[in-house]
């Protein structure tokens, strides 16, 4: 089984919001020195908590300030952009870090409505051309013919080279998993999007329905889910009190930069809510690293998944540099020289 990193690029509150970026390419050094398989950052926009909206911008710097690490989006959300531009991105992305590339699409906007029109005025027709763009984005990264009759035939995507991207397909509903098993794509399910909601249904569509492809004769299924460890439980459940208070304001539709442990702590909380925090703690993949490397091997062998990409959130950027090292030994990953 290979484990890999997601990194949303959170903003912490009392820091700029830059500081997250330069902390995803210290952590990228630091995972890819850990042994993990791939890390990959995602795209969201007008978010005051996930402040990474140019992912092939940030891929560009992991690159090139890493050794051995796969590099990629989770995900880079088509309908924003033409197939051929993303093409063209990661052509480039593939000439800096040659066989090191990763390419995950989804269709969600990553934003609201609003923000959606703002980058890209079609958004209202592009979703519905998702499966066709996936199709030509394939053929331009791969350097091969589009359908006949594309009224765009003649036109390449450069630099041209011996190796290219890994296209994974990534989503929360059983949309994505169908667009992976038609074309024949990895698929990754955002299990700690949804708390698994829709999970196990999406993973045995994909499966079933699998096409296989000259790449990936075999499909390959992921999940993505949300862990913290630490030296001992009362430590990760302190970290995680950012993460806990963060999650009482998105359920009301309120999305703020990441608050530290002690004011998360500090709060007058209502009796519903002091419910609802006990039961993020309870079902939160949260503890020491044994524990919480042992929640992680059980589920994705429930699901028989290939691949686990880790998510973590805390306001103390030592904290997740701690919890990664623990769960990287406890998960038995073998160290690398450092870039």
């Amino acid at each position: 089984m290979k484990f890999l990193i997601l990194d949303q690029s959170i903003a912490g509150s009392g820091r700029p919001q830059g500081q997250a970026i330069r902390d995803t390419l210290a952590l990228a050094q630091k995972c890819d020195a850990l042994g993990y398989h791939r890390f990959w950052v995602s795209e969201h926009h007008s978010h005051p908590t996930i402040v990474g909206t140019a992912p092939e911008i940030l891929i560009a710097a992991i690159a090139t300030h890493t050794k051995t690490i796969r590099v990629g989006s989770a995900g880079v959300m088509l309908p924003h952009y033409a197939p051929l531009k993303v093409a063209e991105q990661f052509r480039v992305l593939d000439a800096l870090a040659p066989g090191r590339i990763d390419l995950g699409l989804g269709r969600a906007p990553g934003s609201d409505g609003r923000t959606a029109f703002a980058l890209n005025p079609l958004a209202n027709e592009r979703p519905a051309q998702f499966p066709s763009d996936v199709a030509d984005l394939m053929a331009w990264l791969h350097g091969e013919p589009l359908r006949e009759g594309h009224p765009f035939a003649v036109v390449e995507a450069m630099p041209k080279g011996d190796t290219a991207p890994e296209i994974w397909m990534l989503g929360s509903s059983n949309y994505g998993a169908q667009v992976g098993a038609h074309f024949g794509l990895p698929y990754s399910f955002a299990w700690f999007f949804t708390d698994g909601r829709g999970g196990q249904e999406a993973l045995d569509l994909y499966r079933t329905h699998y096409q296989p492809s000259v790449r990936h004769p075999e499909p390959n299924a992921g999940i993505c889910v949300w862990a913290l460890a630490a030296e001992t439980a009362d430590e990760a459940q302190y970290h995680y009190s950012s993460r806990a208070h963060w999650q009482l304001h998105r359920d009301r539709g309120i999305y703020l930069p990441l608050d530290p442990p002690e004011h998360a702590l500090g709060q007058d909380y209502t009796a519903a809510e002091a419910a609802r925090i006990a039961e993020l703690r309870r079902t939160a993949m949260v503890g020491t690293a044994p524990e919480v490397a042992a929640r992680i091997r059980e589920l994705a062998g429930r699901l028989q998944v290939d691949e686990v990409a880790i998510v973590t959130w805390a306001h103390d950027e030592q904290a997740r540099h701690t919890s990664y090292s623990l769960l990287a030994r406890e998960l038995g990953l073998a160290p690398r020289p450092a870039a």
